[in-house]
């Protein structure tokens, strides 16, 4: 079982007592969930394929890891294998549509269907920005049934008549929410606009958190959507929280001394800046810890290898705004530290939640630090709970050994980001 998608969802307690052999899906997407190993179904999968082949549209509440891609993958592949395309339709006219917000979810996303479609003879496409603009519009223009992609490379290609929805019997927004985030809802309205309208077509959204604007697009643009919730856990069983108040000169030295304490074999830092990024790169290299950066400026392909070197265990550290961590699959992270607390109580659910991803246990250490601390109410509010508080003693506190130096980016050179927007 070395699926990615198996390795995210694959505890036990994390998942319902409703088997994919229960739910009537085509012979050749069960041969291939045979093949990765799935008997059981996460909760968003046993609530929201039933009702999606049944032909509902669904507004899905879910955290990344719940199993969801593979939930709207069925789905799609189902109804795909099923039903004839119409006699008309074009090579360049996809069946099914699927946006993410993020490049590294779309790449997710294409990785997973190719694995549960494996024995379907379903076409998948992928488009995203910062590499690979014309060996993607190739592929689309020779024919995908199923087009995964980030919104600014797909609305790019869709202007230049790369391909047209006029056959999308499917559409999918993932991390709706994210979507709103990142400036990319004129380009999502656009896109389902220029589809068939809301009772001619199925559409799936699924979203971290179902909130009046999710819901305003929703309503807008499906077609009396059927809302499915499955709240997120952050039971202590699953993520033991802390909090520290150090002061602004603590924080690095805090940081290294709890890295010495734990030894964690794969962690992720949050910073709310760049340039924070970088100064905690700095120490962490120079006080033994292999670390890698992901910010909104670092290029595709370097983002890809450096994910690579990450999981494979090259590197045990990586240092993340929320923009470019939102929305990795990164499975077994051991350890989160926010060395900045978050400014938007959500983001603070989203990071924890890189620890602890399907049942699994995990560590999520906050530092309140004198900048930041305002935000702590907050927190506490949203998730309904008070974090627990560590003492800061001088045991703790890391002797340091100078940071290294950070390469200088090239700032001068111009990003090809083949139409889409930098994150």
């Amino acid at each position: 079982m070395n699926s990615t998608i198996e390795k995210d969802i694959d505890n036990s307690s994390h998942l319902s007592n409703t088997k994919f052999s229960t739910l009537k899906l085509s012979p050749q997407l069960l041969q291939g969930i045979e093949e990765i190993g799935f008997q059981y179904c996460t909760p968003i999968q046993a609530e929201t394929i039933p009702l999606a082949l049944a032909g509902k549209d669904i507004a899905g509440q879910a955290q990344t890891g719940t199993g969801k891609s593979a939930a709207f993958l069925l789905a799609t592949m189902d109804r795909l294998i099923r039903e004839k395309p119409p006699e008309w339709k074009k090579a360049n006219q996809p069946r099914s549509l699927m946006l993410a917000p993020t490049r590294e979810l779309a790449i997710q996303i294409h990785k997973d269907a190719v694995e549960l479609g494996k024995f379907t003879k379903l076409k998948f496409g992928l488009a995203y920005g910062g590499t690979g603009y014309d060996e993607q519009r190739q592929t689309i223009e020779d024919g995908v049934d199923i087009l995964i992609g980030t919104p600014g490379r797909v609305i790019d290609y869709f202007k230049k008549h790369v391909f047209d929805l006029k056959a999308a019997e499917v559409i999918v927004l993932d991390e709706a929410d994210r979507m709103f985030d990142l400036g990319f809802i004129k380009d999502i309205r656009f896109l389902l606009n220029r589809a068939p309208k809301p009772g001619k077509r199925q559409s799936m959204l699924f979203s971290a958190t179902l909130s009046f604007r999710v819901m305003e697009l929703a309503y807008d643009h499906m077609n009396s959507p059927e809302q499915v919730k499955i709240e997120a856990e952050m039971t202590a069983a699953k993520v033991d929280e802390s909090i520290y108040y150090p002061a602004n000169e603590e924080k690095i030295p805090l940081l290294i001394g709890m890295m010495n304490k734990f030894r964690p074999e794969r962690s992720i830092v949050f910073v709310n800046t760049k340039f924070e990024a970088d100064k905690v790169w700095s120490f962490l290299e120079g006080n033994g810890y292999k670390t890698a950066v992901l910010s909104g400026d670092v290029p595709q392909n370097k983002r890809q290898k450096l994910l690579e070197k990450f999981q494979n265990g090259e590197m045990a550290v990586l240092v993340a705004t929320d923009v470019a961590a939102r929305g990795l699959h990164i499975p077994e992270v051991s350890h989160v530290f926010n060395y900045d607390l978050p400014q938007d109580q959500e983001d603070y659910v989203h990071r924890i939640g890189r620890t602890a991803r399907a049942g699994a246990s995990g560590d999520a250490i906050s530092f309140a630090c004198e900048k930041y601390s305002f935000s702590l109410p907050d927190i506490e509010s949203f998730v309904e709970h008070k974090i627990p508080v560590g003492s800061i003693t001088a045991d703790i506190l890391a002797e340091l050994k100078p940071p290294v130096k950070r390469p200088t980016r090239n700032r001068g050179r111009k990003p090809n980001t083949g139409g889409q927007r930098r994150r």
